[in-house]
């Protein structure tokens, strides 16, 4: 198949990832520019910090590249990215440190803005990344993927 039918037409997952097993591993760079607003979005919800969700993202495609030969095809290989980054995002949230979060989140709010809402709005999301990184594994990922990763019922199901 010609490189250019890569980026011509909707992409079949199992065809791109044969080609990429196969040899082609420039083809994965299709995957990449798909996928990762969305990974990167995703980890971001997840970890709050824009260069946290940088890393978790470029970790999450180094996985999948790594592990193609594992995907089985029984759901959209944007379903099972998600998994790998959910994954790499509360791997990661749970070995950083905490630091002085509430000085970066009153860098982060906009000039003018009330502080006390910044620091209200930052404990908050905190408060929701922990609760949700506290449930056990299973239920972690669906609630990651469902609120987080934006996926549909029937996609977590697949």
């Amino acid at each position: 198949m010609e490189r250019a039918a890569w980026h011509d037409e909707v992409v079949d997952d199992r065809a791109l990832i044969d080609a990429v097993l196969a040899g082609d591993r420039d083809l994965f760079r299709v995957l990449v520019e798909r996928e990762q607003v969305t990974v990167y979005r995703t980890c971001l919800r997840i970890l709050g910090r824009p260069h946290d969700a940088e890393d978790a993202t470029q970790e999450s495609f180094v996985i999948a590249y790594r592990s193609l030969g594992s995907f089985r095809g029984e759901g959209p290989l944007g379903g099972w990215l998600l998994r790998i980054a959910i994954r790499q995002a509360y791997r990661r949230l749970g070995q950083r440190r905490e630091t002085s979060e509430l000085k970066q989140e009153m860098s982060i709010g906009a000039p003018g803005s009330d502080p006390l809402a910044v620091t209200l709005a930052g404990e908050r999301e905190r408060a929701v990344r922990l609760a949700v990184a506290a449930l056990s594994d299973p239920y972690r990922e669906v609630v990651a993927l469902r609120f987080f990763g934006e996926l549909s019922l029937n996609e977590i199901a697949v």
